[in-house]
């Protein structure tokens, strides 16, 4: 079943329903099991902005972009501000522009966008979004590709929203952990074996590596399975809010302005290539 309006789209699958809203974004309005969020949810029609909402996509990058500078392949680069009075730039500049809906059915929609060069990412890129909807599951994909005429650094990733309910829990194979300064740049890496303990008691706004793409997260509502074909893992657990995130992600914060971005996550795509990355969230009750 679909529905569809000016405030966005939406479809419904058993007893999941996804709203999504292209024109903020590309993002998701709300996830539902039986009119119960699973994620970070509200009505498309009364959704004002992409942060936050239930999701939306990183390109083309993650993170931070330390102090809206970075310099690739012998050029250097500045970028504008995109998020209040952060001295970085943050998650690219695909979840403040509006997306076009390039199809719709009863399974799925797929959402585009094509960005020019301007002064938030000096690059061309196209990028599509697909949302898939079953009965237990929603499935999410990513397809960027570099319209430029010279190569550009790329990361791709989401940031969803789950909401923090009394018994929130998580669990996360992971290897290593990104400690940061003062102002939430990366340092250096620490060895972390997994996270598995009540969100209650973290106190995460970090970038994890080595992970292997899948993680569990459960509450007094639901269990979710989420998986990733990303390798980067970003926690934010804020105490003083109703959420927290759990964040798939290609590459470390900041990789762009590290000795080698690539090792640490960045592609280098060259004129027209594409990278892909998937997120699946598996619900099931407890």
């Amino acid at each position: 079943m679909t529905e569809s309006s000016e405030a966005g789209c939406e479809l419904r699958a058993g007893d999941l329903r996804l709203a999504v809203r292209p024109d903020l974004g590309g993002c998701i309005a709300g996830l539902w099991h039986r009119g119960v969020p699973v994620l970070l949810s509200a009505e498309p029609h009364a959704l004002r902005a992409s942060r936050p909402s239930g999701s939306f996509p990183l390109v083309p990058y993650s993170n931070r972009l330390g102090h809206r500078r970075f310099q690739w392949q012998g050029h250097a680069y500045t970028t504008e501000p995109n998020f209040g009075d952060s001295p970085h730039s943050l998650h690219g500049v695909a979840w403040l522009r509006a997306w076009q809906v390039a199809s719709y059915s009863s399974t799925d929609v797929v959402l585009r966008y094509e960005h020019r060069p301007d002064a938030h990412w000096p690059f061309a890129f196209a990028v599509q979004q697909h949302f898939a909807l079953t009965p237990e599951r929603l499935a999410v994909r990513l397809v960027m590709t570099n319209t430029a005429p010279h190569a550009q650094p790329a990361g791709l990733g989401w940031h969803p929203y789950f909401p923090r309910r009394a018994s929130s829990h998580l669990q996360a194979q992971v290897a290593r952990r990104w400690e940061f300064d003062g102002v939430q740049l990366p340092t250096r890496p620490v060895e972390q074996g997994s996270i598995d303990a009540d969100i209650a008691e973290l106190r995460l706004d970090h970038c994890f590596d080595g992970w292997d793409g899948s993680a569990q997260l459960r509450d007094e509502q639901f269990s979710l399975s989420l998986r990733s074909s990303l390798r980067h893992l970003v926690v934010y657990t804020p105490q003083d809010k109703g959420y927290f995130c759990v964040e798939p992600v290609s590459h470390v914060n900041n990789a762009i302005q590290m000795a080698d971005p690539l090792q640490h996550g960045l592609v280098a795509l060259n004129p027209g290539d594409t990278t892909d990355a998937w997120m699946t969230l598996d619900v099931t009750l407890p």
